[in-house]
């Protein structure tokens, strides 16, 4: 980013005064007029979910006010300010206790633990055009009973890539190479996986054109997987892969309206009901925007291939709407969620319409994860208040279904529930879920959550019971 030249004379011209008049210079008579001193048009960036995404460009601009090893997050390797090194790096500390892992169904104990996240990150901009991101991630957990490939990972690189990007006369053109993170809309299926301690990335090339209110994006990738026997063993090949292309139209009506096509491909695949190499074509919708004090979002995913000899015929919706009292003490939101998602059928029909999350987020429906997108039907009714600007608090009520009772209960990583497939009645159960978000400082945020899921029927009857959750989460980023 250019530094404002304009606004650096200005603040330089507003410094010279100070100081001039601290050594005796002239002194306004009662009653004139003082030149008001100019403010400064530039602000620092906030924390990024994305940290690839901040422009630390701006502290080359004199007037913004300096902190504590700013020096670090801006370094300048030249005199016009457009090309610079940041580094910066981030902590999250996660307790957790679930009483009930598999609502008691399988082998797995009460588990109460830490999981930690380390990253360091440098982002280096050559000019205008080139930027060259590096982030290194350490995942730690401890005391944990059951170890998950998401749980842990032992000094690796998170991401490393390379972005050009030209302007246009209307938007860019740009291409990223690498290993990296991406996300579409609310991460139902495409997602950075935040919510486990060890995020998604993935090997490939990323290329978008913007042009006005549209933008197209192509993609070709291998998912990394990670392991944690030794540090930097993560891996990705073609025997995981998606590719597709991705349309964007913004502003068309009240909202924003996107589709995608991807080609999933992942060999060895195992379901309760098929097994061999698994290939999907896969078709998302999505129109999500806001309309005055409501908000809406509305997905809607196809999936078609075959896994080994079965044919795949998957489908899944979900939607999230609320209005928001703005003008009332708290300013609280109402919403309501609606998730769907297909199972399958009949057994040994030669079909499996078992959906697939593909990279879902783990914690769409809470933090606890207790249940996955998968053969599913969900609705949450919620109320989000806001006692002070920092501070958030959210309670639900959860109800969920399965979708058909000849697939099984799912729950994360679509492990599912022993005893379900083809067994009881739909109804899963409902959950109680408290959750308050707290911004203590532009660099710190805080969070608590308790989830209460009480087991239905086909649970128990499978050996489940009701399952409790809590989590306490600090984050720190600079």
């Amino acid at each position: 980013m250019r530094p404002n030249r304009h606004a650096s004379r200005l603040c330089g011209g507003v410094l010279a005064l100070v100081v001039g008049g601290a050594a005796g210079a002239q002194v306004l008579a009662p009653g004139a007029d003082a030149a008001a001193p100019a403010a400064c048009d530039v602000k620092r960036p906030a924390v990024n979910f994305n940290r690839w995404n901040e422009n630390w460009g701006v502290l080359a601009d004199p007037c913004l006010p300096r902190q504590p090893l700013d020096g670090l997050k801006y370094i300048p390797l030249g005199e016009d300010g457009l090309s610079y090194l940041s580094l910066g790096g981030g902590l999250r500390e996660r307790y957790e206790h679930i009483a009930t892992p598999l609502f008691g169904a399988g082998a797995a104990q009460a588990d109460g633990y830490v999981i930690q996240r380390a990253n360091v990150h440098a982002d280096l901009r050559l000019g205008r055009y080139v930027q060259v991101f590096g982030q290194l991630v350490d995942a730690r957990a401890f005391q944990k009973k059951s170890i998950a490939p998401p749980d842990k990972d032992k000094l690796d690189v998170e991401q490393l890539f390379m972005t050009v990007s030209v302007p246009t006369a209307d938007g860019a053109v740009k291409v990223r190479t690498g290993r990296q993170e991406m996300a579409f809309d609310l991460q139902r299926f495409i997602a950075v996986r935040d919510g486990p301690n060890v995020r998604q990335a993935f090997d490939g090339v990323w290329a978008d054109w913007e042009h006005g209110p549209w933008r197209l994006i192509g993609y070709v990738t291998q998912p990394v997987q990670n392991r944690s026997v030794d540090s930097f063993d993560d891996y990705s090949n073609g025997h995981l892969t998606l590719n597709g292309i991705r349309l964007e139209r913004q502003g068309l009506g009240p909202g924003d309206l996107s589709g995608y096509y991807s080609r999933y491909r992942r060999d060895g695949a195992r379901f309760l009901d098929a097994a061999g190499d698994e290939r999907r074509d896969v078709y998302d919708m999505r129109y999500s925007g806001k309309s005055g004090n409501a908000d809406f979002d509305v997905e809607g995913m196809l999936q078609h291939g075959e896994v080994g000899a079965k044919r795949v015929s998957a489908w899944a919706i979900g939607s999230i709407a609320g209005y928001t009292f703005a003008k009332t003490v708290w300013s609280p939101r109402v919403g309501v969620q609606f998730d769907m998602a297909s199972g399958d059928r009949h057994a040994g029909d030669g079909k499996l319409g078992t959906f697939n999350p593909l990279f879902a987020n783990g914690y769409y429906f809470s933090l606890a994860g207790l249940t996955g997108y998968s053969n599913l039907i969900h609705l949450k009714p919620s109320v989000t208040v806001k006692p002070v600007k920092a501070l958030s608090v959210t309670t639900a009520l959860g109800m969920q279904w399965r979708q058909t009772t000849g697939d099984a209960v799912y729950v994360q990583s679509m492990a599912g529930v022993p005893r379900t497939a083809g067994q009881g009645d739909r109804w899963t159960g409902a959950y109680a879920q408290l959750r308050t978000d707290w911004v203590v400082s532009p660099n710190v945020t805080a969070s608590l959550e308790a989830v209460h899921f009480q087991a239905g029927d086909s649970l128990r009857a499978a050996g489940g019971r009701s399952a409790n959750y809590l989590g306490m989460e600090l984050k720190f980023g600079w």
